[in-house]
């Protein structure tokens, strides 16, 4: 049996790790560096490290700190941000990150997933969606989740995938923050449509809400951010939990 991940996230901007409630009221939590080095003594399977403004502010992904966190970490490294091109890609690779992590840069240019899955491979490239809900359709937003692309989420996923992305990161920005569990209605949906490894992310709150999500179908690990920053969860502590429960974890 395939092993659930645990996977927590740096969410970065201007150098330092924030978190917000429904990607907005962004508050200020830690080194990023510091945290990757707990991290990785704590077990994580694997670590997310967003440049959360650089999209949205026009720019490339800062390599500086990036650095410094690869150079901390001896488990795989997702890293997004800010990431438009090949070149983007080249240089965050370079940088030691293990997956590239595409959202806005897609939506621009949608040959980008298939150009990167061919040059890379697809195992490389990551689909990070951020989704909400409106009128009643899962959309797609962009820029750090402010603007309403008006896509239709569930079929941009699909499209995406088809074309070359190996996971997907779904971000749901109607639970980011809320810690009341994950958004098991959003999931199952997406996992229906693909076959790709799924990353949960947005509404963990307490180690139950893990057991919840990797009872569904299709989706192989969870990703939080608060807790795991706070230490309201401790990862060997979750893990252990998930074991218990006949959950399948590398310890």
């Amino acid at each position: 049996m395939i092993t659930k991940r645990i996977i927590p996230c740096l969410d970065v901007k201007n150098g330092r790790v924030v978190k917000g409630v429904n990607f907005e009221g962004l508050k200020d939590m830690a080194d990023p560096v510091e945290l990757a080095r707990r991290y990785n003594a704590a077990g994580a399977d694997e670590l997310v490290f967003y440049d959360i403004t650089a999209s949205a502010e026009g720019r490339t992904l800062f390599t500086d700190i990036l650095k410094k966190v690869a150079a901390e970490i001896f488990i795989p490294l997702t890293v997004g941000g800010g990431i438009r091109t090949l070149q983007d890609f080249d240089r965050v690779l370079k940088c030691g990150a293990d997956k590239v992590s595409v959202n806005s840069g897609a939506i621009e240019n949608p040959g980008l997933i298939a150009e990167a899955a061919q040059k890379y491979g697809d195992q490389c490239v990551v689909l990070s969606c951020d989704v909400k809900r409106v009128g009643g359709q899962f959309r797609v937003f962009a820029k750090g989740g402010r603007v309403d692309t008006g896509l239709d989420a569930l079929e941009w996923i699909e499209t995406c995938v088809k074309h070359g992305a190996g996971e997907v990161c779904l971000n749901s920005i109607d639970t980011d923050g809320v810690r009341g569990g994950f958004d098991l209605a959003m999931l199952d949906a997406v996992a229906a449509r693909v076959k790709v490894p799924i990353i949960a992310s947005g509404g963990a709150g307490k180690m139950q809400d893990f057991a919840e999500l990797f009872r569904h179908k299709g989706i192989d690990a969870g990703l939080a951010a608060g807790i795991f920053h706070t230490k309201a969860v401790q990862i060997p502590d979750l893990k252990a939990y998930l074991r218990a429960q006949g959950i399948e974890m590398r310890l």
